[in-house]
């Protein structure tokens, strides 16, 4: 008997049904945030990611008025089969403008997640770009202050500076206990979008858990460029998010936020955990970088292939 693949499994799932009897309210204004890009890589490879994927991009649609840029690489769209009627039931068609899904087809099962994100960083034509992951929701201000450090820089309101200290990347959520691990089902998200994504839906559901390096980040996107952006040579899964922070701590102006961010809990496969074949290269090119300074990195990035190309895009 034939191993039928995730896709057909996830074909014979129904789907998490969240727009069945919504009483959304309609009398919200939304964030307006036209200059920043939220770009998001996409693989659906379980159930619950799916859900993840809906409640996000609800949330999004419904409360910031921002492009948003979804680029899926599989072997055939669970987005359009499954993600987008679902979304279509919750959000209007004002709403679906800001919204561009991109599918590149491949049977290829490794998920090169920091070629995708270069990918839409490229295709972005916004002043601020934000990397995120489509498990994770951040509280509905937190959105503005990120935009708005970049934008207009920082001011510490405990020191008597008056002149904003320049930021060019915002990691919107604080180091350590500042995790909130989400088990969520489809009732819980239900209610949270339901009760006009309330946060409170998640009460009894989450757990305090550590935050570092990953999940989402703001960048200036001419800053973001100019130092690599996402680092192609890490592929898959594993040590991307240290070197990131280590490589824009060290070379750009970097702030966080201290407030919490929601991980939306689910199932892994090898693309999202240290049991990929790459996880190895990806620890010795971390060991590598993690001893640059900001000579150093400068240097080793303007000569990687990948962004002399980016760069090439660029300036075209």
């Amino acid at each position: 008997m034939t191993k039928k693949t995730v896709q057909q499994r996830l074909r014979e799932w129904e789907p998490p049904q969240l727009g069945k009897d919504l009483q959304t309210l309609n009398d919200f204004t939304k964030m307006d945030l036209p200059n920043c890009t939220y770009v998001i890589p996409l693989r659906i490879e379980t159930a619950d990611r799916m859900r993840n994927a809906v409640t996000t991009l609800c949330y999004f649609l419904r409360n910031i008025n921002a492009p948003v840029i979804v680029k899926e690489f599989d072997c055939e769209s669970i987005f359009e089969e499954s993600v987008l009627p679902q979304i279509k039931q919750v959000c209007s068609e004002e709403d679906l403008k800001n919204l561009t899904h991109v599918f590149e087809k491949s049977d290829e099962f490794t998920f090169h997640r920091t070629r995708l994100i270069n990918d839409m960083v490229m295709m972005a034509d916004t002043d601020i770009i934000c990397n995120y992951d489509c498990d994770v929701l951040l509280p509905f201000s937190t959105h503005h202050y990120a935009v708005r450090y970049i934008t207009d820089g920082y001011i510490d309101p405990d020191s008597k500076q008056t002149v904003p200290q320049p930021v060019k990347v915002v990691y919107p959520y604080g180091f350590g206990e500042f995790q909130r691990q989400v088990f969520a089902d489809d009732e819980t998200v239900s209610n949270f979008i339901n009760s006009n994504f309330n946060f409170h839906a998640f009460d009894n559901k989450i757990r305090p858990f550590d935050a570092k390096f990953g999940f989402c980040q703001f960048f200036d996107r001419k800053e973001y460029i100019r130092l690599g952006m996402e680092n192609e040579n890490f592929i898959s899964y594993g040590y991307e998010d240290d070197e990131r922070f280590h490589r824009f701590n060290t070379c750009s102006h970097v702030i966080r936020i201290n407030d919490i961010i929601y991980h939306l809990e689910h199932k892994r496969s090898q693309n999202s955990w240290f049991t990929n074949p790459y996880i190895e290269d990806n620890r010795a090119e971390w060991m590598k970088l993690k001893f640059y300074g900001k000579h150093a990195l400068e240097e080793y990035y303007n000569n990687q292939d990948y962004v002399k190309r980016r760069r090439g895009q660029e300036q075209k």
